[in-house]
């Protein structure tokens, strides 16, 4: 029998926030002493917070350790009580005095014990519980002696000094004589009444590595015709390609993005979502031959970012203000005024906008060919244009604009696009009803159908479930349906940080995270009901972040993940039907297992609904 880590220990090196030298220590210390039914997880990812290890024993209990390696002597720390409030952890250097109470360790393990206890595992028995949860703090290069001085105060404002063997305070003595009795008290216990098998289910959904975080660690992989897009360029230096959903479009784009850098070249990388820009700088530093820091030596930027900040540089801001008084047409506005603001700007003689080797263009069908050439005029000279699309995925009706009259005059050469047809991203059984949908529900011209790579065996577990409900019963059922999803994962853990609510509308979204919130569960979500706070709430939209993700089908378009629970209100035109679509093509396959709930309330799917593998009706 081997001991569970999770990540694995040849995975250390490759973390994004790599061990420290105390932590290293610790967890050799834990990993050497610990009996093997002890699991430990490193960093894990635990509702938004990140405590350095947490250990697990189905039959003893739980206990979460934070590590410090500071150095009390390089200033002088202190606790000053505060009347009524935790005590505040101060240093002070060069005679300045300065607050490091976010930092104080013992206040960080008192939350992690309260979080644990109250969220984590709801089904443990009440206050006699906390007898499960060790929360302790290693100082490894400290005395016991000058931490225990310095933490007293804080340790008896919040009665952990009462339970020194749930709350144990150490430093380089016991670390250095590997004591781990003094370290972790309840280690030597061999069972507790209070721990069982079902509380260390409920907590290890919190504590396994998400997917993201260990895909995120991989180095990209293509097959032949990718990797000759991503390794080459056209006469003309102008590229297209199309393909459907999970044929490796934005893998190429974000590979060639690098690629670039790595030849030196400055690059732009142009979307309409805001949110996609995250998933594609996730991708390119995947990317071994990027020769550079990909995130700040490559321009990401979606296309109305871009055209504000030309206008901002070249002293035009009051001109773009005026593109937006209250009787203005955003739609006019933004496929032609702002447009045309930024083209006069750009062919001024005097214009300072930096020009770039390449311009790479994201998820196309979303673009006017108008956009399109205003972005050319920033492309140097010999330099490099590349455009990916999918019209099946035409949530906002632009794909119709790029006719080939359009193509020629966007600087494209006669002749086809280059095309994908594989989809290396979908689980042949959710791709089979993907296809399914397409074919029922979307126009035949503009349908572009993924197809399963040829021999491929079927290694990759997915389950399908379609939940119709009504409206009054939906965020509820939203609620539980993605608790349920890590509840009830097979054959193996599922991560919580890597559940994914979609929203076809930002108000429906508003009410599913708030279900979630009343839940105590946190999540990493786009929706306002300000425009402007939405705005900003995509830009800290990305995968690596520790909560659950919850988003509109608008703003996952180009991303993708191993379990998703999709709302959909109503279904009618055109666009939403292709919303559906795109939000279908976002589940991403996975040896352990990939997920997709459903939860409509569009009576007019029902009979597509209930072909699904599991098809339910909750109405209450």
């Amino acid at each position: 029998m081997s001991r569970f880590i999770s990540p694995p220990i040849n995975q250390f090196e490759k973390l994004r926030q790599p061990l420290t030298d105390g932590e290293r220590i610790v967890f050799n210390l834990f990993n050497d002493h610990l009996p093997i039914e002890w699991e430990i997880y490193v960093q894990p990812h635990l509702n938004g917070l990140r405590p350095d290890f947490v250990l697990l024993h189905p039959k003893v209990g739980i206990a979460v350790f934070e590590v410090k390696d500071w150095n009390l002597q390089a200033m002088k720390y202190s606790v000053i009580e505060r009347m009524g409030k935790s005590p505040v952890l101060v240093g002070e250097k060069d005679g300045k005095q300065f607050s490091l109470q976010s930092e104080n360790p013992i206040e960080k393990i008192y939350r992690y014990k309260q979080e644990i206890h109250e969220l984590y595992c709801p089904r443990i028995d009440g206050k006699a519980g906390f007898a499960a949860i060790t929360a302790g703090v290693i100082f490894p290069f400290s005395s016991e002696s000058s931490i225990r001085n310095l933490f007293s105060m804080s340790l008896s404002y919040r009665g952990m000094d009462q339970w020194p063997q749930y709350n144990p305070l150490t430093g380089v003595d016991s670390v250095q004589s590997g004591n781990i009795k003094s370290i972790f008290p309840e280690s030597v216990r061999k069972y507790s009444k209070f721990m069982n098998d079902d509380l260390a289910k409920d907590l290890r959904n919190w504590l396994v590595e998400p997917d993201f975080a260990t895909t995120q660690r991989q180095s990209l992989e293509l097959d032949r015709t990718q990797l000759s897009f991503v390794k080459s360029r056209t006469e003309s230096g102008y590229r297209r390609i199309k393909g459907p959903a999970g044929s490796g479009k934005s893998l190429i784009l974000a590979s060639r993005a690098a690629e670039l850098l790595g030849e030196g070249k400055e690059v732009l990388v142009v979307t309409f979502n805001i949110t996609l820009l995250h998933y594609l700088m996730d991708v390119s530093v995947r990317w071994p031959q990027s020769g550079g820091k990909t995130r700040k030596d490559i321009t990401w930027l979606n296309f109305h970012f871009w055209c504000k900040r030309v206008c901002q540089e070249n002293d035009c801001e009051e001109e773009y203000k005026a593109l937006w008084s209250d009787d203005k047409n955003v739609n006019k506005v933004l496929s032609i005024d702002l447009p045309n603001l930024v083209t006069l700007i750009l062919d001024d003689p005097y214009c300072v906008t930096k020009k770039y080797d390449a311009v790479l263009v994201d998820e196309g069908q979303d673009f006017m060919p108008g956009w399109w050439n205003v972005l050319r005029k920033v492309c140097k000279e010999d330099g490099e244009m590349l455009l990916v699309a999918d019209a099946t995925q035409d949530v906002y009706g632009t794909a119709n604009s790029w006719t080939d009259e359009a193509m020629i005059g966007a600087g494209f050469p006669g002749g086809k696009w280059a095309e994908l047809k594989i989809s290396y991203r979908l689980p042949t059984l959710a791709l089979e009803y993907c296809r399914k949908f397409a074919e029922q529900f979307l126009p035949k011209e503009s349908v572009n159908l993924p197809m399963p790579p040829q021999d491929e065996l079927d290694l990759f577990p997915c389950t399908l479930k379609w939940v119709h409900t009504k409206m009054e019963f939906a965020a509820k059922v939203c609620q539980e349906e993605l608790f349920s999803l890590a509840i009830n994962a097979e054959p193996d853990l599922l991560s919580i940080p890597d559940l994914t609510f979609l929203a076809d509308t930002n108000k429906r979204g508003i009410a599913v995270v708030s279900e979630l919130g009343a839940k105590g569960v946190k999540s990493c979500h786009t929706f306002s009901e300000e425009a402007s706070e939405s705005r900003r709430k995509k830009m800290g939209f990305y995968m690596g972040d520790a909560r659950i993700k919850a988003t509109t089908l608008h703003s996952f378009k180009g991303w993708e993940s191993r379990a998703i629970v999709i709302f959909i209100g109503q279904s009618a035109d055109k666009k939403s039907l292709a919303l559906i679509y795109t939000g279908l093509t976002r589940l991403k396959k996975h040896t352990e297992g990939s997920y997709l709930t459903i939860v409509s309330c569009a009576d007019e799917l029902m009979p597509y609904g209930k072909t699904w593998p599991k098809y339910i009706e909750k109405m209450a």
